[in-house]
Parts: C-alpha cells; sequence; structure tokens
C-alpha cells in the first residue's frame, strides 16, 4: 500500500489501520466471518493505541503446537503443504485466537535444501524431525571485515556473507563488484564468472530454488486465506525486521565473536550498527507496504539482562534499536518487539519519551509485568509472560487463575495484551483452552 500521500507520521499510521481494517482481498464464507475479523482487528488496534478494547485481545506466540496437535511432525508441516494447511485450519478452529498463525513460519523443506542452507538446523536435517529450528552461530563474517560491511552492505552479502551461509551461492564468491560495471570496456569481464561451470550450476539451483519458493509461498497464502475467510481470524504481524546489533551478534558474528567486539573493536562495531539503521528500516516499511498490515515483528536477543551490562546495553544495542524504532514509527508502522529473556534492568532505558504514545507493542517473556505496566502505562501497549511451563505442566485451573492474575494486574485499563512469553510448541490442549476461554471471557471490559 502506498502512504506516501500522507504528511504526518498519525495520518501514514491510521492509514495503514484502516487499511488492515478493511481485508483487502478477502472474500470472507459468511457475514459472522467478516464481523469477526472486524472486531478482532478493532480490540488490538484499541490495544495498541491504549484504549480499553471491548475485550482483552488473546494472541499467543504459536510455534510446533498446531503440527503436534494434529499428530504430524514438524518435519512433515514443513515438506507436506497439504498437511500443514489441515493442522492449522484444526488449531484455528479448535481454538479460535484472535491473531492468525501463519503458514510460512513453518517454512519450506525442500527450498532449504536446495539452498543448502547453513545458518539453521531444522526438522530432520541436522536434528530430530519432532523439533523446532536451531541457530547454528559462527563468525560467518571475518573480524577484519568490518570495514566492507560499512563500505556496502549488499557487497558484502553478495559475494561474502550470502555465500558461507548458503551453499548455492558458494561460487559467487567469484563474482566481482557490480559496481565495476560502469562503461563498455567493464562489461565483457565482469560476466566471465557467469560462464564458469560451478556458476551455472549455481543458477540451475537457484531456478528450481524460485521454483519451489513460489510453490510454497502460494500454497502457505491459501491456506491463511482460507482460514481468515472462514473463521474471521486476523492476520497481525505484516513483516519483521532486526535490531542493528542482534544483525551483527545472531547472523554476522556471533554471540562469542561479537562479545570480543565490543572491547576490541568498538568504534568499528558502532559505525557498523548506524549502517545497518536505514537498512532495518527500509526492510520493515517495504513489509508492511507489501503485506498491508502495520505491525512489523522484531524479535530482541542480545539485549537481554543475561547478555550485557547497562553501560554495554546504553552504548551498543538501543541507540540504534531506537532509531529503527522511530524510523518505523514515522512512516506509521507498528514496531512489535519481541523482548526475549528477562529485561527488567532495561525498562527505564526503553521507556523513551521521544518515541510517541500508542505506536509501539512490546511482548515480554521472563520481565516483570507489574514493572512493566509501571513504566509503560499510558505510553505503550504490552502483553506475554505467560509462562509455556505452566501450559506444558500445569492443569486448565492453574492456567485460568494464571490468566486472571495477569488481567487483574497489568490488564484493566487498556494498552495490554495477552499472550505467551515465547512461542508454543508442546502443552496440553485443555490447558491452551483454558487460556483461550479465560481470557476472552474475564477479559471482557
Amino acid at each position: 500500500m502506498n502512504v506516501s500521500t500522507v504528511d504526518t507520521a498519525a495520518g501514514k499510521l491510521e492509514q495503514r489501520l484502516a487499511n488492515w481494517l478493511s481485508a483487502p482481498g478477502i472474500s470472507f464464507a459468511a457475514p459472522a466471518a467478516a464481523a469477526a475479523y472486524e472486531e478482532r482487528v478493532r480490540i488490538i488496534r484499541d490495544a495498541i493505541q491504549l484504549r480499553v478494547p471491548a475485550r482483552i485481545p488473546v494472541c499467543p506466540h504459536v510455534g510446533a503446537f498446531p503440527a503436534r496437535q494434529a499428530g504430524i511432525s514438524v518435519q512433515q508441516a514443513m515438506y507436506d503443504y497439504a498437511a500443514l494447511g489441515e493442522a492449522l485450519r484444526g488449531y484455528h478452529r479448535d481454538f479460535l485466537p484472535d491473531s492468525l498463525t501463519g503458514a510460512a513460519a513453518f517454512g519450506s523443506g525442500p527450498l532449504l535444501e536446495t539452498l543448502d542452507y547453513r545458518l539453521y538446523r531444522w526438522a530432520g536435517h541436522g536434528i530430530p524431525e519432532d523439533s523446532s529450528f536451531q541457530c547454528v552461530e559462527s563468525e560467518y563474517m571475518r573480524a577484519d571485515e568490518y570495514p566492507k560491511l560499512i563500505d556496502d552492505p549488499s557487497n558484502f552479502f553478495l559475494r561474502s556473507y550470502l555465500p558461507r551461509v548458503l551453499g548455492v551461492l558458494e561460487p559467487w564468491q567469484k563474482l566481482g563488484a557490480l559496481t565495476d560495471i560502469l562503461e563498455i570496456p567493464m562489461v565483457g569481464g565482469a560476466f566471465v564468472p557467469f560462464g564458469l561451470p560451478e556458476l551455472q550450476e549455481s543458477l540451475q539451483r537457484l531456478q528450481r530454488a524460485g521454483q519451489q519458493a513460489l510453490e510454497w509461498f502460494t500454497a502457505a497464502r491459501a491456506i491463511d486465506a482460507a482460514t481468515i475467510a472462514e473463521l474471521g481470524i486476523a492476520p497481525v504481524v505484516g513483516g519483521m525486521t532486526k535490531a542493528p546489533f542482534d544483525t551483527i551478534g545472531d547472523t554476522l558474528r556471533g554471540t562469542h565473536a561479537v562479545t570480543l567486539d565490543l572491547f576490541r573493536r568498538p568504534t568499528e562495531l558502532l559505525a557498523a550498527l548506524e549502517r545497518l539503521v536505514p537498512l532495518a528500516i527500509e526492510m520493515g516499511v517495504r513489509a508492511a507496504n507489501r503485506s498491508g498490515r502495520p505491525v512489523v515483528f522484531i524479535p530482541l536477543h542480545k539485549g537481554a539482562d543475561s547478555f550485557m551490562s547497562d553501560k554495554t546495553f546504553r552504548r551498543f544495542y538501543w541507540p540504534t534499536l531506537k532509531a529503527v524504532i522511530l524510523g518505523l514509527v514515522a512512516e506509521g508502522v507498528v514496531p512489535y518487539l519481541f523482548v526475549e529473556g528477562a529485561c527488567n534492568r532495561r525498562l527505564d532505558v526503553i521507556a523513551d519519551p521521544d518515541i510517541p504514545a500508542g505506536t509501539t507493542l512490546w511482548m515480554f517473556d521472563q520481565t516483570d509485568l507489574a514493572e512493566v505496566r509501571r513504566r509503560f502505562h499510558g505510553w505503550a501497549c504490552f502483553g506475554g509472560n505467560l509462562p509455556l511451563s505452566l501450559l506444558a505442566a500445569g492443569t486448565p485451573a492453574q492456567v485460568s487463575d494464571h490468566v486472571k492474575r495477569l488481567i487483574d494486574t497489568v490488564g484493566r485499563d487498556g494498552g495490554y495484551i495477552l499472550s505467551t512469553g515465547a512461542v508454543i510448541d508442546d502443552a496440553v490442549p485443555a490447558n491452551v483452552h483454558a487460556m483461550f476461554d479465560t481470557g476472552r471471557e474475564y477479559g471482557r471490559a
């Protein structure tokens, strides 16, 4: 969607919210489904904008649970799109969540195999067939390559980083910089590598990967559209981006190496973080424009209390994350920050008055929500903190009691969404029902 004709951030946000509410491209199966969709979008919108909704939205983070509930493995969900569709339809019909669990979140096993993706292990490919994917950290960017990243991130990704994490692109390390193709004398030599056998094979494999990606995307979109049309479940997340520090710490350097960089290469690290800010903003805005939904997911990893000191957080993690948040908000995009681990010591920093009230959504894993409410009330929507251990090992009565305590403690006066602290992989279905049922009934205004 295009919001370029709107001058203000608030106006852009309202336009994006209105577009989300209108459900463009969805033909609902019945008026009841259309009404349910509108109700769900409205209560989520009201929570984000710090109003008291008609009822508190119930939007847990969901991982492998729908597959396991349906009796299929995670591997089957990644390779058999028909089975994945049945599993997700069963989950949404049984529990009627307020937010859609999209089919794309499971990923495509055939595509990942063709690409020879090395950054992750996935079900049946390096880990058991019923396990969720696992990141394989390594120094995919060497310490001496900071200048290359800072000078030209796209060139560095194309010729260095991606060939290390995608086996299909390994021969691309032989390519020259595309910016070398300036005039006729430079053209011929620039294309010589594409004639090499290994580049020819890479291009053939990429063609196959493109076909697999299109098949997967078409299947995932059809699964989601059918669920929305039948049940009126609201798709919330319109895209994803990352905190600059996590881009380097998770993906490029790894935890061990980036920790050393804090002390050995602080100037280069800070310069690289600044260089990634506009890319992260553009990634999120582009995703929101493409999906037609304003909410952009940002998982936060390395800024947790257990990873770094407050001093380090204030110097290295927060400034560029704040810049990304402000850049997204300026374009009417709602940053949805998933704060993994515990961030109790960060609350005074992240509750930043420079960020306009009612423009962000924060979900917390192990952070004390009473302390969150004390700082966030009247400033930002928040939720999370429902422990997965309770859903896996508790009883329905215990789950119901916990949900009621959360609502009574932090959720009665708006700006709150009931959610889990992390994604649900293993859970007792009766406990999940207790979470939804109690949240819907006890959470009414």
